[in-house]
């Protein structure tokens, strides 16, 4: 792959979505990419398994709720024909279920690619490490090439402008 002339740099590319505007700017990336390189774009999505966990221990759910399914299939039709709209050619649609670090992990070591693509909630250090970050995990986990794409920092307000001085006038002359 890389570093053999001649060779796309990236034959596939991977994105993750999960309806977050931070992963709309992940997907945009993908496609820009793809169609640059004439790369297969493989969007996938993973419906959750949420881990609840209490005093005593942890509970994992076994099976997602219907309306949860039903959801990230949603985004995930609407990533691919995004992508499709946008001009890329080849886009494959990858639905997983299950904790979503570990199902990442799992499909990129069984259908390799060369870039994954993925968004990044800028989480401050403390939230990271209390509740981790999907991004770090899986960078920290998969073979490929990971771009983490963040959202530009919001501008702040304008400024107040300062209260400009009244016009001046005529001056008057007091009688006097």
């Amino acid at each position: 792959m890389a570093g053999l002339v001649g060779s796309p740099p990236f034959r596939r590319i991977a994105v993750a979505v999960d309806g977050s505007r931070f992963a709309e700017a992940a997907l945009g990336y993908g496609i820009t990419v793809a169609r640059k390189f004439a790369s297969e774009l493989v969007v996938l999505t993973v419906a959750p398994l949420a881990t609840y966990v209490v005093a005593t221990e942890p509970w994992v759910p076994t099976e997602i709720l219907e309306g949860e399914v039903r959801h990230y299939r949603e985004i995930l039709a609407a990533a691919g024909a995004r992508a499709r709209s946008e001009g890329v050619v080849s886009v494959s649609e990858v639905f997983l279920e299950g904790p979503v670090t570990d199902e990442i992990v799992g499909y990129l070591e069984k259908n390799p690619a060369e870039l994954l693509i993925m968004g990044s909630r800028g989480q401050s250090a403390a939230k990271r490490l209390l509740l981790g970050s999907t991004s770090d995990a899986v960078l920290h986990h998969v073979a490929c090439a990971v771009l983490i794409v963040r959202l530009p920092a919001a501008a702040p307000p304008p400024s107040p402008s300062p209260t400009p001085p009244p016009p001046a006038g005529p001056a008057v002359a007091g009688s006097g």
